[in-house]
């Protein structure tokens, strides 16, 4: 195939052109700012299990802390009814017995009763405490997270917008590059990533291998119009005042 070594020297424009297009799709596949944000993300779900557990423990704090008033308080209406009894003075010695031997226990029972309920209510106090600090934590994630977010986005935008003019500068030299010459191009760059390179100093600058002198001299003797292609890898080789040819 023959194309004007012009022709040809835009092959290079446009090998940098999707060599900076595969850059900049490497680079938006492995972003550090969406790697923390899954990081953040993975953290703020750690430290929301961990604010919901502390809510659990509070909740059934709550509940042990209701039914012990409940009972404290059944005692309480239980005493208070015997020592009216009591006071009232009409009871027989034995039903004064028996109901002197159930205040005492009524008070002993009452005693274990708040014993139990303080307890209770100091565990509840120290859960509260790491409720507010869980709640605290959780916070801060969140706020991490969306700034991360913010992150994310803003070099997101900045890529999307380095790839919008990089495609505008291959679709402007695409439209200048034959098609028949731009087909073998496209084959080569979707078999092996690099569809032209340069000739220098014998070497392809697609496959980095040295070509031997034999080949160079062929290559030195063809005319500057006609397409050559790497003898390893294929690619276009680009000849220009470099090549050393």
């Amino acid at each position: 195939m023959n194309a004007d070594p012009t022709v040809q020297s835009k092959l290079l424009q446009l090998a940098d052109a999707d060599t900076e297009l595969a850059r900049l799709a490497h680079r938006r596949s492995t972003l550090p700012e969406q790697a923390e944000v899954e990081r953040l993300e993975a953290e703020r779900l750690s430290r929301k299990d961990a604010a919901v557990a502390v809510e659990i423990v509070l909740d059934d704090l709550d509940r042990d802390i209701k039914k012990l008033e409940g009972e404290v308080d059944a005692v309480r209406q239980r005493e208070a009814r015997d020592r009216k009894l009591l006071d009232g003075g009409t009871l027989a010695p034995k039903q004064l017995s028996e109901l002197q031997h159930e205040l005492g226990s009524l008070e002993r029972r009452q005693s274990v009763l708040e014993d139990e309920l303080l307890e209770v209510m100091e565990r509840r106090e120290a859960s509260q405490a790491d409720h507010d600090h869980a709640g605290a934590r959780l916070t801060k994630a969140e706020d991490e997270l969306i700034d991360a977010e913010r992150r994310r986005d803003d070099a997101v935008a900045d890529l999307e917008n380095a790839c919008q003019r990089c495609e505008a500068d291959r679709a402007a030299l695409v439209g200048q590059i034959p098609a028949d010459l731009l087909a073998i191009y496209e084959k080569q760059l979707e078999r092996r990533g690099v569809g032209a390179a340069l000739l220098q100093a014998r070497r392809c600058g697609a496959c980095r291998i040295e070509i031997d002198r034999g080949e160079i001299a062929r290559i030195a003797a063809t005319p500057a119009d006609v397409v050559v292609r790497c003898p390893e890898c294929g690619a276009i080789m680009v000849r220009t005042k470099e090549s050393g040819l």
